[in-house]
């Protein structure tokens, strides 16, 4: 049966698409149900990020659009009977223990004073305005003062302890006016406090510990923390079992850091923009038109004689590289010869003549073609920077086209900070789980936001392509740097491989943090030592 099985879901997917309402209704179906996106996209199975795009434009197909339309018109009709029910239901009297009774008028839940909580989170009842990204709620294992009413909660909103609903965040008037203590004579009574609209109940809440590992409200690093923690616990402390498991959800655990940084951020990400086909895969194995200037250089001829070579690690290359000037928007095409550095994106280019091939790589890589080849942004930049005053090494390349957008260095900037924190952080404690978890989290976040089956949040090619540029970019500057500084450059090789000659301690510090190199390995080399094989010796 499961054959048949595959086949109605095919014919399923065949008919008619659920509707859903345009896209600003969406946003505002979730808002006026006071859940944040994180809520939303966590129990439809996606990201934040996906689901922010579905609220500014982007379509959902397939289950995920019917689920998605059943949500929203799920919501669409609560919102309406609530409204029916706050609007028409009158507010009866509560008898109180001394046999009086007041009537409660319909009021909000007053909240604190800015000076008393500065930071609250949204409190049950009230509106919250914004676009309601951090008032997740957190279930506690261990019961908390509530913020409002001092009363033992089980669940964290926003990182303060709160009830989810006024009738659990405070007795009601009977119980209070029954446990309060009868005024003095002649004393006049206290005004009874007005009992708070009640709010529709969430159901179907899990009671006990929060199953995800990550917690939206401890910040970018507690999340590194959390899942490498909790994941341990998971497998008795066996670091193997635990680092496997890590690296496994490496690219989830990614997408939900990202989300987690950019949160407040100025520029929302197009996780599915429109893409050029220059920048699409030719065939289903094949490679799209984008030449990204991958290093893979020898030098032919070394100085007479014997020599040490040392060859260089660099650390965290894809980590370094996540700086680089991404395109925010769409990319639009331009027949401009001139380049425009508030812009990003891939250039169709005809490269200069390189005349250092003897004791520098040529910038472009290992390229036999000859002609016009599309390139990124970095190595375009990299291109124009030689040609430049201050280097003079080649002649300024032609543009004869290009796909750009606005752009900014620093889209991933809180996201790049916060794995190079963990990953200072495990060097330091010796924490080799968090270490490869981090490690696995940016390579596969660089590797997968392609074309990939493992990532299906992200479609970003050209961020893809611009990162991988920038890492060679990298690589090649410090190939520079070592000539001016009088070493001699023997290999380098992809984003992390530097071989030289000489005292390379005084042009570059040792170590593993990102901005220091490591050694790989030492050999020697020389006219009297035949070809260099790579083998230590």
């Amino acid at each position: 049966m499961s054959d048949f099985d595959a086949i109605d879901s095919l014919l399923d997917a065949v008919g008619p698409q659920a509707e859903l309402p345009p896209c600003h209704v969406r946003r505002g179906l979730r808002e006026r149900a006071r859940l944040s996106r994180a809520q939303v996209a966590r129990a439809l199975g996606v990201s934040p990020s996906t689901l922010s795009g579905w609220e500014n434009g982007r379509e959902p197909a397939g289950e995920i659009r019917t689920r998605y339309a059943y949500l929203l018109d799920g919501l669409n009709a609560k919102l309406a009977a609530t409204a029916t029910e706050t609007t028409v239901a009158p507010v009866t009297e509560q008898p109180l223990a001394s046999g009086t009774a007041v009537t409660a008028t319909p009021s909000p839940v007053s909240s604190p004073s800015p000076a008393q909580a500065p930071s609250l989170g949204p409190v049950p009842g009230q509106h919250e305005h914004g676009d309601g990204e951090g008032d997740d709620v957190e279930l506690l294992s261990v019961p908390e003062p509530c913020v409002l009413c001092g009363c033992p909660a089980g669940q964290r909103v926003a990182g303060f302890a709160q009830h989810l609903t006024p009738a659990d965040c405070q007795p009601t008037t009977a119980e209070a006016s029954a446990a309060a203590p009868a005024p003095p004579a002649g004393q006049p009574t206290a005004p009874t406090p007005k009992a708070p609209l009640r709010t529709a109940r969430a159901t179907g809440r899990s009671k006990g510990p929060a199953r995800h590992t990550f917690q939206e409200p401890s910040g970018p690093a507690g999340l590194i923390h959390e899942a490498v923690h909790n994941t341990l616990a998971e497998h008795q402390g066996d670091a193997d079992a635990a680092t496997a498991a890590l690296v496994k959800r490496a690219i989830p655990d990614a997408m939900r850091l990202l989300d987690e940084t950019r949160k407040g951020a100025r520029y929302d990400v197009i996780a599915h923009p429109w893409i050029p086909d220059i920048l699409k895969k030719q065939t289903a194995r094949g490679a799209d038109q984008i030449w990204e200037a991958r290093p893979k250089w020898t030098r032919h001829n070394l100085p007479p004689g014997h020599h040490q070579v040392t060859a260089l690690d660099i650390n965290g290359a894809y980590l370094s590289a996540l700086k680089t000037h991404l395109p925010l928007g769409r990319l639009e095409h331009s027949t401009s010869p001139t380049h425009d550095r508030r812009r990003s994106g891939v250039h169709l280019i005809t490269p200069p003549e390189w005349e250092h091939e003897a004791v520098l790589p040529n910038p472009l890589g290992q390229r036999d073609e000859p002609g016009p080849l599309w390139v990124t942004e970095p190595t375009l930049r990299l291109l124009l920077r030689l040609s430049g005053p201050n280097h003079q090494l080649c002649a300024p390349p032609q543009i004869h086209e290009s796909y750009t957008s606005g752009a900014t260095e620093n889209l991933l900037e809180k996201f790049r900070i916060a794995l190079k924190d963990a990953r200072d952080t495990a060097i330091e404690q010796s924490d080799t789980v968090t270490l490869e978890y981090v490690k696995a989290m940016y390579s596969k976040f660089v590797s997968t936001m392609g074309e990939s089956h493992y990532n299906r949040e992200l479609y970003r090619p050209d961020w893809m392509h611009l990162i991988r540029s920038q890492a060679f970019a990298n690589l090649w500057l410090k190939a520079l740097k070592a000539h001016d500084e009088g070493l001699t450059v023997v290999k380098a090789m992809g984003t992390d491989e530097l071989h030289v000659i000489g005292d390379w301690r005084r042009v570059f510090a040792e170590g593993r943090a990102v901005t220091e190199v490591k050694v790989k390995d030492t050999y020697t080399a020389g006219t009297d030592t035949g070809t260099h094989t790579g083998e230590e010796e």
